[in-house]
């Protein structure tokens, strides 16, 4: 008599079912590791800023380098200065990072039901997914800035800021993803979530720099006066006919170190806090 045939062993490629989040888990999630973000790149905000503010070399006194400012700063002011301030963009930032994700996570499902995908996602429906996310992100956001904003167009170019970061960010998460090597171990994977993450977080950071410029400059207007920058894509325009296409990336560097990195952080934390959770509260 045959032994009977033993059950076939699932392959190790084999994608894990992974149980569906419910939204409040997603939004904490998201807000977890919003704060994280913020807590560990902020130092280099506070260091974005002085170079925005110092005029010319800034003397002897100057920042000569983002080392050399993180120096002076910590050496004359001590190393709280570095984190003045953090409360109000914890406050505004928390929320942000919380609708991000948790606003992905809903349209992955919607769209996945919605073209009847079974598995993975094609990659132009996983940028589609991280535009919507940003436009609901700029929606919401936007829309509690509404009492202070005079200027309708900044709120359009709010929502193209969103939404191009968000779309950037999540469709080279996927592409980078899926051929970074694969590893089964615990640090390898949180490493290969982190690259990309990064990757992730300078593409999108390279996609809105110049409507965050735009956005800069129609704030910055003073009321009364007649307004130079009136629309949002002919104020990408007029930029780069006077000033030339690099004045659109002012500010890039200090932005995508922060936001480079801080795409990793964000990326490597939500996954983090979303696997906790599946396993002890669900």
């Amino acid at each position: 008599m045959s032994n009977p045939t033993p059950a076939k062993a699932a392959s190790p490629t084999t994608p894990v079912p992974v149980k569906p989040l419910p939204f409040h888990w997603q939004l904490f999630a998201g807000a977890v590791a919003g704060v994280t973000e913020l807590v560990t790149m902020y130092p280099l905000d506070v260091v974005k800023t002085r170079f925005q503010l110092q005029v010319g070399k800034g003397g002897p006194d100057g920042y000569t380098s983002i080392a050399d400012c993180f120096r002076k700063i910590i050496k004359q002011e001590g190393f709280g200065r570095l984190y003045r301030g953090i409360l109000p963009p914890i406050l505004v930032e928390a929320p942000k990072r919380a609708t991000k994700f948790a606003a992905n996570e809903q349209y992955t499902a919607m769209y996945k039901k919605m073209f009847n995908v079974q598995g993975k996602m094609p990659q132009h429906l996983v940028t589609l997914t991280g535009v919507s996310a940003g436009c609901t992100e700029a929606f919401l956001v936007v829309s509690f800035e509404l009492v202070k904003i005079r200027l309708q167009d900044k709120n359009n170019a709010g929502k193209y800021k969103h939404a191009t970061w968000n779309g950037g960010y999540f469709s080279v998460i996927n592409i980078v993803n899926d051929n970074l090597p694969h590893t089964d171990t615990y640090w390898g994977s949180m490493g290969n979530k982190f690259i990309s993450g990064t990757i992730g977080g300078a593409f999108g950071t390279m996609l809105n720099t110049p409507f965050d410029v735009v956005k800069t400059r129609i704030q910055n207007q003073a009321v009364g006066t007649v307004r130079k920058y009136n629309w949002t894509l002919p104020a990408l325009a007029t930029i780069a006919k006077e000033e030339g296409a690099t004045a659109l990336y002012k500010g890039f560097v200090p932005k995508v170190l922060r936001l480079g990195p801080g795409g990793g952080i964000l990326y490597v934390v939500y996954d983090q806090v979303t696997t906790f959770i599946r396993a002890n509260m669900m």
